[in-house]
């Protein structure tokens, strides 16, 4: 129960700033048409061409909001270590998270590391749409995923 209400409040926190409404709308991302690799460039082609960039410049929230994430996530896997301590069962998704966290782990150091401090100052923002003002990338991984059936590969 202390997950599902961590995570329920985790939710109204993101709501209460708007992050969720901004970012997501009322519906997830990641609810989209699967496309083929043919179909997957075709739409490429066209986020290229549709997309408008903004010349103004936003403060650096990359390196920021990847300390959130990997704060947020921490505090999940202490409450999936403490349900399994406690002998209580876990969903699958969550039984992955405890053996893989190494690996989001060794991303997030990774990023630490390459990515220089302002480095998302620099991206090219969207003008407008649902991701305006966002750097032009996070609106192509959405994308990638919500068409990709969250798989991602060259």
């Amino acid at each position: 129960m202390a997950i599902r209400e961590t995570l329920l409040q985790w939710r109204k926190r993101f709501l209460g700033k708007g992050l969720i409404k901004q970012y997501v709308g009322d519906e997830l991302p990641l609810r989209e048409e699967l496309f083929s690799a043919i179909q997957m460039e075709q739409h490429g082609k066209h986020l290229a061409a549709s997309h408008q960039l903004t010349p103004v410049r936003a403060p650096d929230q990359l390196l920021v909001r990847l300390t959130a994430n990997e704060s947020t996530l921490i505090n999940v896997c202490t409450l999936l270590m403490a349900a399994v301590t406690a002998t209580r069962r876990i969903a699958p998704a969550g039984e992955w998270l405890l053996d893989n966290f190494y690996l989001i782990e060794e991303q997030i150091r990774t990023a630490k590391r390459h990515l220089p401090k302002g480095y998302s100052r620099e991206l090219p923002r969207l003008l407008n749409g649902p991701s305006a003002g966002l750097p032009r990338v996070y609106d192509l991984a959405l994308e990638i995923i919500a068409h990709g059936d969250g798989r991602v590969d060259p």
